[in-house]
């Protein structure tokens, strides 16, 4: 009886390096074995076959669905932005005996708990018809770069908050509005990877607007000090550089586990990295009373934040709905991307971070002067240049599969 050749599974190839953003789920995975680790498909000729694509990404929903996936991303993330700027640089009580809050390790641990129960519950509704819900930790070799990914991510914000001390949130927004520049930096350093000229030129233009933006930013603040302006705002810049470091590494790692763990899908790394961030963070406040000053900052942040939650019962509410915000706004982001193709994804990201800007001006009354609208434009400019790219080469990446496919 002739054996009977088992068919290959088709190899989705991940792209260059770019996730887009940090909320994104996976986008492509190689072909591996059970224990998660790379093979090589069989080098046999077959008949090409056509990769069945899901029904939402061939038959794209409907307007009444795009209208919620775009207005639930910017809902979300636009009061996400300002309950987070309200959190960070405002201050809480009289104006005779103002505070601010500046723990962030705990704002991080009540943000990571909210993630992880809302992205548990988003996995369950979105497996219903299924026999078994997909394991959040399907493989042991797949702990250590999700235990990798919660490190990164949960010393990243620390570092984000604390520069706010020393830049404007527009400045920080600026910063954080290309995620390119970490993680080429890291590939470049790191894997000695090579990259297309428009990426390089879209870096120096993001960089070279920043610095404008900051270098002008003297002449929108009252007049104190420029000496000390200079050393905060280039302290400030130092502390969200580590920040972008950590971010680059959270990206590059996520990017590994959804090219080499097959099929680990978005929502199962939102509870993972969620999950593993709050443990870490937990662990952290407990601790932190026996450590020494350089390592915890705050001698006792948990009881510290409580009695400041208790002292101003706004920041309490302010910092629930920023979790809840956050939360909500990473589920309609993975909606979106099951329900519509990344390119739309894209677009909405350039332009809620767009909008994050104006609301923040608008909102907490920010002035800018005519340089620093030219740095904004320099690097919304630069960013807008680099998803119009991307969305071409997508574009023509699957329109070339569609005629492979004919």
């Amino acid at each position: 009886m002739a054996r009977r050749k088992q068919a290959t599974p088709l190899q989705r190839e991940p792209s260059d390096f770019h996730r887009g953003p940090p909320e994104s789920p996976n986008q492509g995975w190689k072909h591996s074995n059970g224990n998660g680790q790379a093979v090589k498909p069989p080098m046999a000729k077959r008949k090409p076959e056509v990769e069945s694509l899901p029904p939402s990404i061939t038959e794209q929903a409907g307007p009444i669905q795009l209208l919620i996936c775009v207005g639930g991303i910017y809902a979300s993330f636009l009061s996400w932005a300002v309950l987070q700027e309200r959190i960070t640089t405002t201050p809480y009580g009289p104006p005779s005996s103002p505070s601010r809050f500046t723990y962030s390790i705990f704002l991080n641990t009540i943000q990571s708990t909210f993630a992880a129960l809302s992205g548990y519950l988003y996995l369950l509704i979105s497996n219903r018809d299924s026999r078994a819900i997909p394991a959040v930790f399907p493989s042991k070799s797949i702990l250590f770069p999700l235990i990798l990914v919660a490190i990164t991510s949960s010393l990243a914000s620390p570092f984000g908050y604390a520069s706010l001390a020393h830049i404007d949130y527009i400045t920080f927004i600026l910063a954080k509005s290309c995620k390119l520049l970490p993680v080429m930096f890291l590939h470049l350093t790191i894997f000695r990877k090579r990259f297309p000229l428009y990426k390089y030129l879209v870096v120096a233009l993001v960089t070279a607007g920043v610095a404008v933006f900051t270098l002008h930013s003297s002449s929108s603040k009252k007049k104190t000090s420029s000496a000390t302006i200079k050393t905060n705002s280039a302290w400030g810049l130092l502390l969200l550089s580590i920040n972008l470091l950590f971010d680059g590494l959270t990206n590059s790692t996520q990017d590994h586990i959804f090219s080499t763990f097959r099929p680990y899908s978005g929502p199962q790394m939102m509870v993972a990295q969620n999950l593993l961030s709050t443990l870490l963070t937990v662990g952290y406040l407990f601790i932190s009373p026996y450590l020494p000053p350089a390592l915890s900052p705050s001698s006792d942040e948990l009881f510290s934040a409580i009695s400041f939650i208790r002292a101003h019962p706004s920041v309490g509410t302010d910092i629930l709905g920023f979790c809840l915000c956050g939360a909500v706004g990473q589920i309609f982001i993975y909606y979106t991307l099951s329900q519509f193709s990344s390119l739309l994804l894209v677009t909405v990201t350039v332009t809620r971070k767009m909008l994050t800007m104006m609301l923040s001006v608008l909102w907490f009354g920010h002035r800018l002067s005519g340089m620093q609208w030219v740095g904004v434009g320099l690097v919304f400019g630069g960013v807008g240049a680099e998803g119009w790219i991307a969305r071409r080469e997508k574009a023509a990446k699957e329109r070339a599969k569609r005629e492979k496919a004919q």
